[in-house]
């Protein structure tokens, strides 16, 4: 029964102190997409449709930050139709979370941590302009729709909406993340790794999907498997392009298109998956030896 209690605790401490970490940058979204739809009209809306079109470029470029707030972020935009799809998808493939302090800790050379980094921006940005070329077609601005979705009663001033918007992800991600944490403590991080097998490609698509996982323990696991051997470098590769952090969390809980997001989170796996095989291909593990 104590470790029970323990194992619970912990989970409910770390899932919190995720969560926690997230409001600023959930509220600053929300008010954007708020000031978007109350003040700026058709002019703000010509806007950001015209600098969607170089939107993958930015958004890979700022999700190879090391951190996955901006994956939430982009999320909530996605689903007020802000930015494309592309761009998300971008933003996705980018995202570094906890790569970089794993890396470091185990004296992985930071030239070679660059070099991760500047692989999982090139590819963001090239997969995020392909899909954007593919559907040309966009979305006109629907912020609206998420509010009444909600019903935030956006009438009594865009911080209180933005509130209330905030308030609810942020329950949500809490929820979500206790019970991956409580998942992950009971089974142990050990059952993780059997799921890895070190046949080639068979190995990038397990990795693509446990880094799906909105956890940090998953990005965690890929990258101590690759420093032990266990894995290729395009298996683990696999697993940090689809470690989009909660930002596929907030995914599900803005966007009430289920379809689409489960279409998301599946072609995000299977373009992680196959990315890997080809840097497998091209002997990426060369470049980091």
């Amino acid at each position: 029964m104590e470790e029970i209690l323990h194992v619970l605790f912990h989970a409910l401490y770390h899932s919190f102190i995720d969560a926690i970490k997230l409001l600023p940058f959930l509220f600053v979204t929300y008010l954007l997409m708020e000031f978007i739809e109350h003040t700026a009209g058709d002019k703000a809306t010509k806007i950001i449709s015209r600098s969607g079109k170089v939107g993958p470029l930015v958004a890979g470029l700022l999700g190879g930050l090391p951190q996955c707030q901006f994956s939430a972020a982009s999320a909530g935009l996605y689903s007020g139709r802000v930015i494309t799809i592309g761009t998300l998808f971008a933003v996705f493939l980018s995202t570094s979370d906890e790569m970089i302090p794993v890396m470091i800790s185990n004296s992985f050379p930071v030239k070679n941590i660059f070099t991760l980094i500047l692989t999982k921006i090139v590819f963001a940005v090239l997969i995020g302009f392909i899909i954007d070329f593919i559907f040309k077609k966009r979305s006109s601005v629907e912020i609206g729709n998420i509010c009444q979705e909600e019903g935030c009663h956006c009438e009594n001033g865009i911080f209180r909406s933005a509130l209330h918007h905030t308030i609810n992800v942020f329950f949500f991600i809490l929820a979500v993340g206790f019970f991956l944490e409580a998942v992950i403590g009971f089974i142990g991080e050990n059952s993780l790794q059997k799921l890895f097998s070190s046949q080639p490609v068979i190995s990038n698509f397990v990795s693509a999907f446990v880094g799906l996982i909105p956890n940090c323990a998953a990005s965690v696991v890929i990258c101590e498997l690759y420093l032990e051997k266990v894995i290729s470098a395009g298996a683990m590769m696999s697993g940090l392009f689809t470690g989009a952090g909660v930002g596929t969390l907030v995914l599900f809980k803005t966007n009430k298109n289920l379809r689409e997001n489960f279409i998301i989170i599946i072609s995000l796996w299977i373009v992680g998956a196959l990315l890997g095989v080809l840097l497998d291909g091209l002997g990426f593990q060369n470049l980091l030896n």
